[in-house]
């Protein structure tokens, strides 16, 4: 085990994205455990958490991955952390590169959060062959190779060629101590205020991933038996064509996109059933929110996370990836069924904060300690 406790943490994030979620839980409470935490920061970019005590913002001057390789480098000669901490793709290969330039003696610890060959399927067929060639040839650098399901590493392992008992499935931070006041704050939305009718409720970027013109289509064909209603929690680029989408099939008044919500767990708390309709994934953390706050849940059966978080559809129904036709039939079903409430939150309980810091600490080399103390 490592004996410094400095922990290096180079991201460079949208600032709203599922890694961002994943930060903004996971250092301070590392950070609580008695860890320094220097999160270094490029430009215009996430996660942004507030400084406090044993976490603080490095800046490293300058707005872009591809210029930070300098600084980063000079941090690392300078600072001499016991590990450093990265994820995705480009930014592990530049945390990479400086360890290797600047001779330092770090653990280096890279991080995946998807499903890697699926996701590189949408890219450009530049970008796609450098994050093959570097997962093969860079990656094999890396102390440790974090991925947040079983279903990742092994599509991880089958890309990169690296043996897959090097790559650890670690669960990502996503039920925190304030889940269920958050959830039992006030709702504002009027058709969860005076409900007449159930409420599907999906979350998530309005993207191509997130699929919600499957979810869309099967709601229209709900609609053709069961009043219902339709919300979907988030903003992207594709909110124009969802609303043009649903006008099309006649149920633009049963659909309402009301954009991104700091507190989305009060209406998963009050909605009917949640509806996840996405392509791929890595892990969904926020399906492991609508596990722990006992909602009845459809899901497609994507890479990675859903069957393992589902336990191969015991604790929710899945679905073939784009089949609106039996998407609409599993909310059919669900909606006239309760659901396990206890088994859901069991299956949540393994991505509290402090059980996933502990994994991440033990990924790292360090002792897993509370307030400083060892556990």
């Amino acid at each position: 085990m490592a004996t410094n406790r400095r922990i290096a943490c180079f991201f460079a994030t949208s600032g709203h994205s599922g890694v961002d979620r994943v930060l903004q839980r996971l250092l301070p409470s590392i950070a609580a455990r008695g860890y320094q935490v220097d999160l270094l920061h490029v430009r215009g970019h996430g996660p942004e958490i507030p400084p406090q005590s044993n976490l603080q913002k490095v800046e490293l001057g300058v707005g872009h991955v591809a210029t930070a390789l300098p600084g980063l480098i000079r941090y690392l000669r300078r600072c001499r952390p016991a590990v450093i901490f990265s994820d995705k793709d480009r930014v592990n290969r530049t945390a990479i590169l400086a360890k290797r330039l600047s001779g330092s003696s770090a653990r280096l610890v890279l991080r995946n959060g998807t499903t890697v060959s699926v996701d590189l399927r949408d890219r450009k067929p530049l970008d796609r062959l450098l994050q093959r060639l570097s997962m093969r040839h860079l990656y094999t650098a890396a102390n440790s190779i974090l991925m947040p399901s079983m279903g990742a590493a092994h599509d991880f392992a089958a890309l990169s060629g690296i043996a897959r008992e090097r790559i650890q499935v670690v669960p990502s931070p996503v039920i925190s101590e304030d889940l269920q006041a958050l959830a039992a704050a006030p709702v504002d939305h009027p058709w969860l205020i005076e409900k007449d009718s159930p409420v599907i409720l999906g979350i998530g970027e309005l993207c191509g991933r997130k699929d919600f013109e499957t979810l869309i289509r099967a709601f229209a064909l709900l609609r053709r038996a069961t009043p219902a209603r339709l919300i979907i929690l988030g903003r992207g680029k594709r909110r124009d064509r969802l609303l043009a989408l649903a006008q099309r099939l006649g149920i633009a008044e049963s659909v309402d996109l009301p954009g991104f919500d700091a507190n989305p767990f009060r209406y998963i708390a009050h909605a009917d059933l949640f509806a996840l309709t996405s392509r791929w994934e890595g892990m969904p953390m926020v399906l492991i929110e609508a596990l722990a706050l006992g909602r009845q849940i459809v899901s497609t059966d994507c890479p990675s996370g859903p069957r393992e978080l589902l336990a191969g559809g015991r604790l929710g129904r899945l679905v073939p990836v784009g089949d609106h036709r039996q998407f609409a039939q599993a909310m059919q079903q669900a909606l006239g069924e309760q659901p396990p409430l206890e088994a859901l939150q069991l299956a949540a309980s393994a991505y509290t904060v402090e059980a996933s810091t502990d994994a991440y600490l033990a990924a790292m080399g360090l002792q897993v300690t509370c307030g400083g103390s060892k556990r």
